[in-house]
């Protein structure tokens, strides 16, 4: 690297900027600026649960990063249901972002919920995503916390740290569509990352991945660990959003 890179490094659901705890160190040690905030409602911004975010609350989250810290040439990088938010801002704030990361995470199309993105999603499956998210979220807002099991964290130590920290997550983020105006992710350099120790198959994620094996504005690698790589594989994370910076 030539140059400092800047990483924006974007959360999924139930988690919060802590869930990069192991990475950050890691990334700060070879020069990068890392930025890992938290989106509203998550996290120690849990007390603000009203009104009940919304994806846009989320993209408004991260886009005021970028602005109010007059951010360019940034490394963003979407976990999980994170990779609905930095889709978000690749289409708004496309000049700015040097590369996008998606670490076992969504890629929306214009349209696409988080229940939709997966390519080539049979629209009955999407139905019954759709339902099963709303099944989740007894009062019909909130998603309660999951055990670490169901996001690849198997580890007793990791998963009491992930259960202690992870909070509910707002239902109608994922139910709520992303509209671009400007491609989407379009144009930009990106990197997927697949972890497939185990593979989470209901996600849709391997799909992506074997669009990401094509090439073209994609690199495609894979990690052997669970789906919170960042917590169960901080080392080989860093390294590969490390080389993500390289390229």
């Amino acid at each position: 690297m030539t140059a400092r890179p800047t990483f924006l490094l974007v959360h999924g659901a139930w988690h919060g900027g802590w869930s990069w705890a192991r990475v950050r160190p890691l990334l700060l040690a070879q020069g990068a600026r890392v930025l890992s905030p938290t989106l509203t409602g998550q996290g120690e911004r849990a007390h603000l649960r009203e009104p009940v975010p919304s994806l846009e609350t989320h993209a408004l989250d991260i886009q005021g990063v970028i602005e109010a810290e007059e951010l360019q040439d940034v490394i963003l990088v979407g976990h999980s249901y994170g990779g609905m938010v930095t889709t978000l801002i690749a289409d708004r704030l496309k000049s700015r972002i040097r590369r996008l990361v998606y670490l076992d995470a969504a890629v929306p199309s214009d349209g696409d919920d988080f229940a939709a993105h997966a390519p080539g999603s049979d629209p009955a499956l999407v139905e019954r995503k759709r339902a099963a998210f709303r099944s989740m979220a007894p009062d019909g807002a909130w998603l309660p916390v999951v055990g670490p099991e169901m996001v690849g964290v198997t580890n007793p130590d990791d998963g009491a740290w992930v259960t202690r920290r992870s909070t509910p997550h707002p239902l109608r983020t994922w139910l709520d569509p992303v509209k671009f105006a400007n491609g989407g992710h379009a144009g930009l350099p990106k990197t997927y990352v697949l972890a497939t120790d185990p593979v989470t198959p209901f996600m849709g994620y391997a799909a992506h991945g074997e669009i990401a094996k094509g090439g073209g504005e994609w690199t495609y690698r894979e990690i052997p660990t669970g789906h919170s790589m960042m917590v169960t594989d901080p080392a080989r994370t860093a390294e590969l959003l490390l080389e993500a910076a390289r390229d």
